[in-house]
């Protein structure tokens, strides 16, 4: 990824009065929760109150990942990916944040279609009628950083379509301006980085971002996890259609059939739940052990079990933004951890 991504510059120059005033926003959140944080776990410490400090700590920790969470739901854009971020990391956060922040979907108020629509004949530069015979104007889903559309190729295939929000790039660059500032601040805060290198967190957090928003190197990860379960008649992964494919639009065969916690459709139709959690089990033991390259966004609205005859049944795989990478020597570390 282009080192300019990293490190995006602070949204003095060269943003509109909005993005300044998103940027703005998030930074008085950040400076308040900072200010607070200060007050409470250093200041009042040194007073001789460290024992007010501790007992008040995971009531204060929650309220403040409740505010984060309803900040970012608002907002839509980087931030919940942040929170989705943050609440992996045991490591460096107390679990009254983590845990508050578990629960965050990505999941916010759809763009008007005619706005989607701009973006899907600009990138191909045709008419939308002239690239897909029906386009479902209610989306599928949709998500901070783009939607998903049920549509149909002139070649008569049942697809869904991707389509990137249009003002998605400018919000990635000012709101990790707005969080590269957060973290010069939390740098000074040595409880935290004694236990995290942030310009490390924030560089793997700003290349996972940017590579969501590359729809052909998403394509290119599907075909690659199509690829490795090409023997796995128990595990389905989608066709990837590159004649309708750009940077910003990414469309796929419709594999979208019932979702993974919807318990009640899945024993309706004779699938043993226990065996579904198994075999994900097993796919995922395979991606990371045997292939070293893993579907890191492994939440209910990306994996589908697909009924077939006889009782039998294979899981689906969909959304191939996010992926991780396991070296090889940290594929025999893992091994060794596991047999041990």
């Amino acid at each position: 990824m282009e080192s300019e991504h990293l490190h995006s510059p602070t949204p003095a120059k060269g943003f509109n009065r909005h993005l300044r005033a998103r940027y703005s926003r998030v930074t008085l959140f950040f400076a308040r929760v900072v200010i607070g944080v200060l007050w409470w776990d250093v200041i009042l410490r040194r007073l001789g109150l460290k024992r007010l400090s501790r007992r008040t700590a995971p009531r204060r920790y929650r309220r403040i990942a409740q505010r984060f969470r309803a900040l970012a739901t608002s907002m839509g854009g980087v931030w919940i990916k942040v929170g989705q971020f943050l609440s992996a990391r045991l490591d460096v956060l107390p679990e009254s944040i983590t845990t508050e922040l578990a629960g965050l979907q990505d999941e916010v108020a759809p763009e008007p279609f005619e706005v989607m629509r701009g973006v899907v004949v600009e990138e191909f530069g045709a008419p939308l009628e002239e690239r897909f015979t029906s386009f479902d104007p209610q989306p599928l889903a949709s998500a901070s950083l783009g939607q998903v559309h049920r549509a149909q190729l002139p070649s008569g295939e049942a697809v869904v379509v991707k389509v990137q929000r249009p003002d998605i790039h400018d919000l990635i660059r000012v709101d990790l301006a707005a969080l590269t500032t957060v973290v010069g601040w939390l740098k000074r805060y040595r409880p935290i980085t004694r236990r995290a290198d942030l310009d490390e967190l924030l560089a793997e957090f700003s290349r996972t971002l940017w590579e969501e928003v590359d729809y052909l190197a998403e394509a290119d990860n599907a075909r690659r996890f199509a690829e490795m379960f090409s023997e796995d008649s128990g595990v389905r992964i989608p066709a990837v259609y590159g004649s309708h494919t750009t940077a910003r639009v990414l469309t796929l065969e419709d594999v979208y059939f019932i979702k993974i916690t919807d318990y009640a459709a899945i024993e309706a139709v004779g699938v043993d739940r226990a065996e579904v959690a198994e075999r994900l089990f097993r796919t995922y033991l395979g991606q990371i052990f045997t292939e070293g390259f893993f579907h890191a966004d492994p939440h209910p609205g990306n994996l589908f079990v697909e009924p077939l005859e006889m009782g039998e049944w294979r899981l689906v795989f969909v959304d191939f933004g996010m992926v991780g990478r396991v070296m090889t020597k940290a594929k025999q570390g893992l091994r060794d951890l596991a047999i041990a």
